[in-house]
């Protein structure tokens, strides 16, 4: 009966010192709550207004845009040429203020969700502080005598208010287990959010470099054209012309080439070429990014052609590469003009490789995928480059049936 006695007062005990621990413990975390509360409701407002800024230079962009393409849709002119010019500059400076400002808002909701995280850290951290004084309460009752047990209640009244709240206590911790269960979900949803954040920040800052090399190709590619042409429209409309007539002998040269070259390959009763590969392999790493995609609706010169392949940044001088192993069934040096290598593979495709600076490979050869078959130019006046260029990069076809395709359905995922 005496043990009795003392377990209920053990629990009367341990009841009125935990009620003491959870209260202290919820007004430390309110007043470090009311600060953090602060700073988050201070970064919140400050990504709102950073994306309230990105949706209005959005705006502004589909402006330039519409503007581009009713140039686009006038007679082709000088006048109209250095119009597209400007608006894509303009257009381009926004589109870099505006991933300029979705970086800012990034790094707020990452310093947002870091916060985050640590205030749920710190939740869990003090739950179990609780638990932990808790179950040192216990142990700490069991060494309580009868005598010592008894004075911490001045009647009949008490002892039953105090086992009243031990079983308060008791559904109190039942909830802190919950919530402190809670809080490790959330934490790790939170963390998730920080990886993805970090994620798009890494995407963002890669966009604003290919986007500030664009400006540049862009700035450099006006100032071009107002050299050459001297703002003189007869001379932009021969410039045209003989760049038209370039394009078009060396598309009809591929095309028929392509056929020859299939034919003969076909009639060969000892087949020594072997043209097989496990598919295409980008000819120069695109690590500086793709200036200009296939059938690109802001190439430039769209009024004269579409674009039929992707325009790769790169160093001028850069090694080219066989996408895949076939036969070189064209190997053209083209001066000053546009100078480019031709390879049939097997299934129907060939690649093309444009602004060449220099040629590694021999015509009706064959080559292997990865050799090394030329060095990369488009530098403005410079061997290989053509009349129309806007910098250092490599033009890249791909052609099924000797018709383009988009060469990003056959090159490996960047």
């Amino acid at each position: 009966m005496i043990k009795k006695i003392i377990t209920i007062f053990s629990i009367i005990f341990i009841a009125f010192n935990a009620n003491y621990i959870f209260v202290k413990a919820d007004f430390s975390v309110n007043q470090d709550n009311t600060a953090k509360n602060i700073l988050v409701e201070k970064l919140s407002q400050q990504i709102k207004e950073k994306r309230e800024n990105i949706k209005k230079m959005s705006q502004n962009e589909k402006i330039y845009k519409e503007k581009i393409e009713q140039a686009y849709k006038k007679r082709a002119s000088l006048a109209n040429q250095l119009s597209i010019f400007s608006n894509r500059l303009e257009e381009i400076k926004l589109n870099i203020q505006s991933i300029e400002t979705d970086i800012d808002k990034t790094n707020l909701e990452i310093q947002r969700t870091t916060i985050a995280i640590a205030e749920k850290e710190k939740n869990i951290a003090d739950k179990k502080s609780q638990l932990e004084n808790f179950i040192r309460l216990i142990y700490q009752s069991e060494q309580k005598s009868y005598l010592e047990i008894m004075l911490l209640n001045d009647s009949l009244s008490d002892f039953f208010d105090q086992i009243h709240s031990a079983k308060v206590i008791q559904n109190e911790l039942k909830n802190t287990l919950i919530q402190l269960e809670l809080a490790k979900s959330r934490l790790k949803q939170k963390e998730m959010d920080l990886q993805s954040k970090n994620k798009k920040l890494t995407v963002l800052k890669n966009d604003l470099e290919e986007k500030k090399q664009s400006l540049v190709e862009e700035q450099n590619t006006k100032k071009l054209m107002i050299a050459i042409t001297k703002n003189s429209e007869r001379r932009y409309q021969n410039l045209l012309w003989e760049e038209k007539q370039e394009r078009l002998k060396a598309n009809a040269e591929i095309i028929s080439l392509e056929k020859k070259v299939r034919k003969l390959i076909e009639q060969q009763s000892n087949k020594k070429i072997q043209l097989r590969d496990n598919g295409l392999i980008w000819p120069i790493e695109p690590t500086r990014g793709i200036s200009c995609y296939f059938h690109d609706p802001n190439y430039p010169f769209r009024y004269l052609f579409e674009h039929p392949g992707i325009d790769i940044r790169a160093y001028q001088g850069t090694d080219i590469r066989a996408a895949g192993s076939g036969y070189v069934a064209r190997a053209k040096d083209n001066g000053y003009g546009y100078s480019y290598i031709m390879i049939v593979h097997a299934n129907g495709l060939a690649t093309v490789y444009g602004h060449v600076s220099k040629i590694l490979v021999k015509q009706d050869s064959y080559v292997v995928q990865g050799q090394i078959i030329g060095k990369s130019g488009g530098m403005p006046g410079t061997r290989g480059a053509g009349r129309l260029t806007t910098g250092p990069h490599l033009h890249f076809e791909v052609r099924l049936n000797g018709i383009p395709v988009n060469p990003l359905e056959y090159l490996p995922k960047r």
